[in-house]
C-alpha cells in the first residue's frame, strides 16, 4: 500500500509541476507576443525557469534516493537509512520502501554469513584431510586434519609434496575426478600411513578445481590384522590345548608308572621309562608353549597418562642394567629435549621397552666384541613421541622385517615368537606405529611413534 500511495503522490506532484511549467511557457509567449510588455517577459521567463527548476528537483529527487539505494547495495553498505518522515509527496512511502529493502538485504546477508560459518565449522572439523588444487597445481589445505597433517610444509606446489611421497605427489598431480587411489604417506618423523585418496571437481571464483580427500586408513587396516591374528590364535591355542590335555595327562601318568617298576634291572624297561618321561616333558613344553601364545589373544587395556619422560627413561635404564649391567654391555639414553612428556600407558609402555631392549642385547653381545645397545626420546614438533632402540647386533635383513611382528614367527633358536607380536599389539593400541630398520650402530633399530 505504501508503494501504490507513493506513486499516486508523486503522479499528482509530476503532474502539478508540468501544469505550471506550462502556465509559465504560455505566459512567456503571450508576453513575447506584445512588445509592449518587457518587463512581463522577463517575469515570465523567470516563472518559466522556476517552474522547470522545481520540475527538475523533484525528478532528481527520486533519482538521487534510488541511487544512494544502488550504491549503499554496490558497495555493501547495509547501514543506510532512507526513511524522510517529513518530505512529503509520497517520499517517506519511497524511503520506507528503501528501508525494508536494505533490511531484507541485511538479514540475507547475516543469515548467509551465518550459514557459511556452519558449513566452514563442518569442513574445519572433519577428520578427513582436504586438499584444494587449481588448474596451476597450486595445493591448499584446508581443515584443520589438512592444516595439522600438512601444514608444516613451506611449499604451496604439487612438487612439494613430494616428501610425503612420491607415489602421493603424483596422485596429487594427476588424480582426475571420480577416482580413488590407495598410498602409503611418509609423515613427520618418518611415521608411514596408508591412506586412501579421493578426487573430486569443483568451481571456485570461476575456475576450475580439484579436491583431494586424504583418509588416513593405517588405524582400521592394524585393527582389522590384529582382530584377525586373535581370532587365529585363539582358535588354534583352544584346539591344541583340548588335544594336549589328555596326552599331557597320560604321558604324567605312564612316567609315574614307570618310575614304580623301573628296579634299574631290565634295561628295555629303563629305556622305556626315559621314552616315556621324555614324552611327558615335550608335552609340558607344548601347553606352556600354547600357555604363552594366549596373552596376544588378550586385547592390551591401555590406562592413558601423561608423565615425563625422563625419569621413565631413568627407570627404564635401572630395569635394564639389573640383568645386564653396564660391565657386560654398554646403554645409552637419551631425551630431547629433557622436559618432554608422553601421552601413554606407562606400563605397557616399559613391557614393551624392556623386552626391545633385552632381544637387542641378546643380538649385541652375540655379535659384537663390544656389545652396544640405545634407548632414545625424541619429542616430535606439535604433539607425539618417537621412541627409538637400537643396537649393534647383526640388524633384522630387510625381507624379513615385515614378517618379525607377526604372532608365532622367531629367529631365536629357543624363541616364542610372542615378543614382537604382543609389542606391535601394544603400541597399536596406543594409536601408534613400530617399524625396524637399519641402525647407525649397525645392528637393528626399533622406531616407536605414539
Amino acid at each position: 500500500m505504501d508503494s501504490l500511495g507513493f506513486k499516486g503522490r508523486f503522479a499528482l506532484g509530476l503532474a502539478l509541476r508540468m501544469l505550471l511549467l506550462l502556465a509559465a511557457l504560455a505566459a512567456f509567449a503571450g508576453a513575447l507576443s506584445n512588445p509592449n510588455l518587457g518587463a512581463a517577459r522577463v517575469i515570465a521567463a523567470a516563472l518559466v525557469i522556476g517552474a522547470a527548476a522545481m520540475l527538475w528537483n523533484y525528478i532528481q529527487r527520486t533519482n538521487h534516493e534510488v541511487t544512494r539505494f544502488v550504491e549503499a547495495i554496490r558497495f555493501g553498505d547495509m547501514s543506510a537509512s532512507f526513511s524522510r518522515p517529513q518530505a512529503g509527496a509520497g517520499f517517506e512511502a519511497l524511503g520506507e520502501a528503501l528501508d525494508s529493502g536494505i533490511r531484507s538485504l541485511r538479514e540475507e546477508r547475516s543469515r548467509m554469513a551465518d550459514e557459511s560459518r556452519f558449513l566452514q565449522a563442518i569442513v574445519d572439523d572433519l577428520p578427513v584431510a582436504l586438499l584444494l588444487i587449481d588448474q596451476d597445481l597450486r595445493v591448499e589445505p584446508v581443515g584443520k586434519t589438512a592444516r595439522r597433517m600438512f601444514g608444516a610444509l613451506d611449499g604451496v606446489r604439487v612438487d612439494d609434496y613430494a616428501v610425503f611421497g612420491e607415489g602421493f605427489s603424483r596422485c596429487l598431480a594427476n588424480m582426475e575426478a571420480g577416482k580413488r587411489q590407495l598410498v602409503t604417506l611418509t609423515l613427520e618423523g618418518g611415521r608411514t600411513q596408508r591412506a586412501l585418496l579421493r578426487a573430486a571437481a569443483v568451481h571456485r571464483l570461476g575456475g576450475a578445481h580439484r579436491v583431494i580427500t586424504v583418509q588416513p586408513i593405517q588405524e582400521a587396516l592394524n585393527a582389522v590384522e590384529i582382530a584377525t591374528q586373535t581370532d587365529l590364535v585363539r582358535v588354534l591355542t583352544h584346539e591344541i590345548m583340548n588335544s594336549m590335555t589328555p596326552v599331557t595327562s597320560l604321558a604324567r601318568t605312564a612316567a609315574d608308572l614307570m618310575k614304580e617298576v623301573d628296579t634299574g634291572e631290565n634295561e628295555t624297561v629303563a629305556d622305556a621309562r626315559a621314552a616315556v618321561e621324555t614324552l611327558a616333558r615335550r608335552a609340558d613344553g607344548v601347553m606352556h608353549f600354547v600357555e604363552s601364545y594366549r596373552q596376544i589373544s588378550r586385547t592390551p587395556q591401555v590406562n592413558r597418562q601423561t608423565f615425563i619422560a625422563a625419569p621413565f627413561a631413568g627407570e627404564l635404564r635401572r630395569l635394564f642394567q639389573a640383568d645386564w649391567p653396564a660391565t657386560r654391555i654398554a646403554l645409552e639414553v637419551s631425551v630431547e629435549p629433557e622436559t618432554m612428556m608422553i601421552d601413554a600407558d606407562p606400563d605397557l609402555l616399559a613391557q614393551v621397552l624392556i623386552n626391545l631392549l633385552r632381544n637387542g642385547a641378546e643380538a649385541a653381545q652375540a655379535h659384537s666384541e663390544t656389545p652396544r645397545i640405545a634407548l632414545r626420546f625424541q619429542a616430535i614438533r606439535g604433539s607425539g613421541a618417537t621412541i627409538l632402540v637400537e643396537d649393534n647386533g647383526p640388524g633384522v635383513p630387510e625381507a624379513k622385517r615385515s614378517e618379525i611382528f607377526l604372532p608365532f614367527f622367531t629367529t631365536k633358536a629357543k624363541g616364542t615368537g610372542v615378543g614382537l607380536s604382543l609389542a606391535r599389539q601394544i603400541v597399536l593400541a596406543h594409536d601408534g606405529s613400530i617399524d625396524v630398520e637399519e641402525s647407525n650402530l649397525g645392528g637393528a633399530r626399533f622406531r616407536i611413534i605414539l
